[in-house]
Order: C-alpha cells, then sequence, then structure tokens
C-alpha cells in the first residue's frame, strides 16, 4: 500500500509527526482544507506531468494555475496532465493521493514559487483522505525538489 510507504519516507526523514489521516476525503484542495481546517492556498497541489515521455511531479500552490506559457518555457515541452488511471503505473500514487514522496526511481519532483506564499503546506500522502504537514524546508528537503516558476501570477 503507498501510504504505507509514504510513511516510512517520512520517518526516514524524521517527520513521522507531520502525517495526518482523516475520516473524510481530502482528494482535492478544497476537501483538503475542510480536513485540515485551513485556506485553500496552503494545500501543496501535486501535478502528474509528462514531460518527453517522462513522469515529473510538479508541487504548487492549492489555488495556483498552471501557466502553460511558463512551463513550456522552463521544460522545453506542453505539460501533458497523466490520465488518471495511469497514475499509480507511473507516479506511484492513486488520484487524491498523489504526493511528492515515495516515488518511483527517475520521477523528478518541482516545487512552484507560489507555494512561498505558504508555509507550512500541506501535500496529499499518498491516498485521498491524508496529508502531511511541512515546511518548505522540509519539503525541498526530503523532496530534493527544484523551484521553477510555472503557474500564472494572479492573486488567489
Amino acid at each position: 500500500m503507498r501510504v504505507d510507504a509514504v510513511r516510512e519516507f517520512l520517518a526516514r526523514h524524521g517527520l513521522e509527526e507531520a502525517y495526518r489521516e482523516f475520516e473524510v476525503s481530502s482528494a482535492t484542495v478544497d476537501l483538503a482544507a475542510q480536513a485540515i481546517g485551513c485556506e485553500p492556498g496552503r494545500i501543496a497541489k501535486s501535478l502528474s506531468i509528462s514531460v518527453n515521455d517522462a513522469p515529473l511531479v510538479l508541487v504548487v500552490m492549492g489555488t495556483a494555475r498552471l501557466d502553460n506559457r511558463k512551463f513550456k518555457d522552463s521544460f522545453h515541452a506542453k505539460a501533458r496532465f497523466i490520465k488518471p488511471e495511469d497514475l499509480e503505473a507511473q507516479v506511484g500514487h492513486p488520484m487524491g493521493g498523489v504526493c511528492p514522496f515515495a516515488l518511483p526511481e527517475g520521477v523528478a519532483v518541482y516545487l512552484d514559487e507560489s507555494l512561498r506564499r505558504y508555509d507550512p503546506v500541506y501535500p496529499a500522502a499518498g491516498a485521498p483522505n491524508n496529508a502531511a504537514k511541512l515546511t518548505l524546508a522540509e519539503l525541498e528537503r526530503v523532496t530534493g525538489g527544484v523551484w521553477v516558476d510555472v503557474c500564472k501570477n494572479e492573486e488567489s
């Protein structure tokens, strides 16, 4: 089960206390914000994208929207979202539980600048009813994520 892998991943990094599990769904930004009791911007939304047939996970502020031009300028390719039915095979997590932890080897993680508006943030943790509470420094450290600026600059 992917949740076990995520919990082990967090524990290896000294973050076992970061894990949160809910009685209700946290599969969308709004549902996660309700379950946690925070504003939607604090949710660290993980987008699963294929670039030149290689999967990557892009973590953005919960209310942020991808800017296709910025993405193409940064990655030299169009953003192609991985189909829901292919998520587990490509990034190891189901729809609603995609996160930047315990990923298959070779799946790169990118952190969008929009995340910097909130600290701490809450990415999913491998299932549609959980999350992890992490500071931005912790998120960067445990994911090895590379910072990019690929979201629209509008206020949320």
